[in-house]
């Protein structure tokens, strides 16, 4: 029979008195703009969660279209969530015009303008003819792959890593905040988890005294004789039915791994994300084995706390 005094260790509370909080968060926004003689690029950056990596791109053409080239940027700054990048390129004069085929669009026209007349349907000419431009070979077509243009691409590219770099300026200070909460629910579960550990000697102790109450009342009442031995066999089934301490201690582990993950911070998200799972998993055990109503209370403080870090760490990175 295992012993539910068996000497548990406490939680390490050193580890996460001294987690400083390097975590980043994964919201946060970041802007930059360069000027050249002949550009001006003004990037913004907006980050929100997402449990892995999206980029959308929005603004002045062609810099939708190269989201696979804006996204090797990105990577160099952020692993996880949703970014909104907006492009804006100002460039100095007018750019020259697409250069239109206008023999074919000629050509195109004159087939609308003859077929319609043929069919007798001359109220069709405009409607047909404003489409003439969207037609095979008349203007060029626009990319939709390969590489940015080459001179602009350098001074994008700078903005781009400039929005980035503040970005992850605010989401390391938004980071600190996250943190220091993630703590404070770590020591709530750490305090319940110590009630807990004292609670668990009388847990026997109680029981055995309540089963000899009643058995030495219906001894009495039946004038029968006690057998210590049945009392004791029951007493011991009880002990080793409640028996929570591998729980505790696994659960302490899971505590100080979660500290440790926190004070380390590099990416750091879906591995608490595992461990809250873990100490979700050891908490619902000591609940449902430990037959007892205090430490059943202790357990309900430590389910609702676990469900706040739970939704806390959906914003680590």
């Amino acid at each position: 029979m295992r012993s539910l005094s068996r000497t548990v260790p406490p939680v390490t509370v050193s580890l996460f008195r001294e987690a400083t909080g390097v975590l980043l968060s994964m919201t946060g926004f970041g802007a930059a703009r360069i000027e050249t003689d002949a550009l001006g690029v003004s990037v913004e950056v907006r980050a929100v969660n997402n449990r892995h990596l999206k980029l959308t791109v929005r603004g002045s053409d062609p810099y939708p279209l190269y989201e696979s080239e804006l996204e090797k940027v990105v990577r160099r700054h952020v692993r996880r969530g949703t970014l909104h990048v907006h492009i804006r390129v100002e460039r100095q004069g007018h750019a020259a015009a697409p250069a239109l085929n206008t023999k074919v669009l000629a050509d195109y026209l004159k087939q609308i303008r003859t077929s319609c007349a043929e069919a007798g349907t001359p109220e069709l000419v405009a409607p047909l003819s404003a489409g003439a431009l969207s037609l095979p070979g008349v203007a060029p077509e626009t990319r939709n792959g390969g590489t940015p243009p080459d001179d602009e691409w350098p001074v994008v590219e700078k903005a781009l890593d400039a929005a980035l770099v503040k970005l992850n300026q605010m989401r390391r200070e938004e980071g600190k905040a996250v943190a220091a909460e993630l703590l404070a629910h770590h020591a709530v579960i750490a305090e319940q988890l110590a009630a807990i550990r004292t609670l668990l000697p009388g847990v026997v102790t109680e029981y055995r005294q309540r089963i000899l109450d009643r058995v030495r009342q219906a001894v009495a009442d039946a004038g029968l004789v006690l057998n210590a031995e049945t009392v004791i066999r029951e007493v011991a089934l009880f002990a080793d039915r409640t028996d929570v301490s591998e729980e505790v201690m696994r659960l302490t582990s899971h505590l100080d791994q979660f500290a440790e993950l926190i004070r380390k911070g590099d990416e750091a998200g879906r591995k608490l994300e595992f461990v809250i799972q873990e100490m979700g998993r050891e908490t619902n055990t000591i609940g449902s084995k430990a037959g007892d109503v205090a430490i059943s209370r202790h357990v309900v403080e430590m389910k609702s706390t676990l469900e706040k870090l739970r939704e806390q760490v959906q914003n680590v990175e």
